[in-house]
C-alpha cells in the first residue's frame, strides 16, 4: 500500500506541474484575443502567450524549489542576527 502512496503522490505531482503551467498560458492567451477582438488588434494574443509561458515557468520554479527545499529565501529561524 505505500508503494501505490508514491505512485499517487508522483501522480499528483506531474499534475500539479501541468496545471500551473497551463493554466497561465491558457488564461493570458484567451484575455489576448478578447482584447484583440475588442480593440482590433489580434497580434495582442502573442504577447501575452509569452506573459503566460513566464508565469508558467515562474510558477514550476517556485513550486519546484520549495519541494527539494531550495526556495531562494532565508528562513526566519536560521537567519544570524548580527549585533
Amino acid at each position: 500500500m505505500k508503494k501505490n502512496r508514491k505512485v499517487f503522490q508522483s501522480l499528483t505531482l506531474i499534475l500539479q506541474f501541468g496545471l500551473n503551467m497551463v493554466v497561465p498560458i491558457f488564461m493570458c492567451t484567451m484575455i489576448g484575443v478578447w482584447l484583440g477582438e475588442k480593440y482590433d488588434i489580434p497580434v495582442i494574443a502573442v504577447p501575452l502567450f509569452a506573459v503566460g509561458a513566464l508565469a508558467g515557468f515562474t510558477n514550476i520554479f517556485k513550486m519546484a524549489g520549495k519541494i527539494y527545499g531550495q526556495d531562494g529565501g532565508a528562513d526566519e529561524n536560521h537567519v544570524k542576527k548580527t549585533e
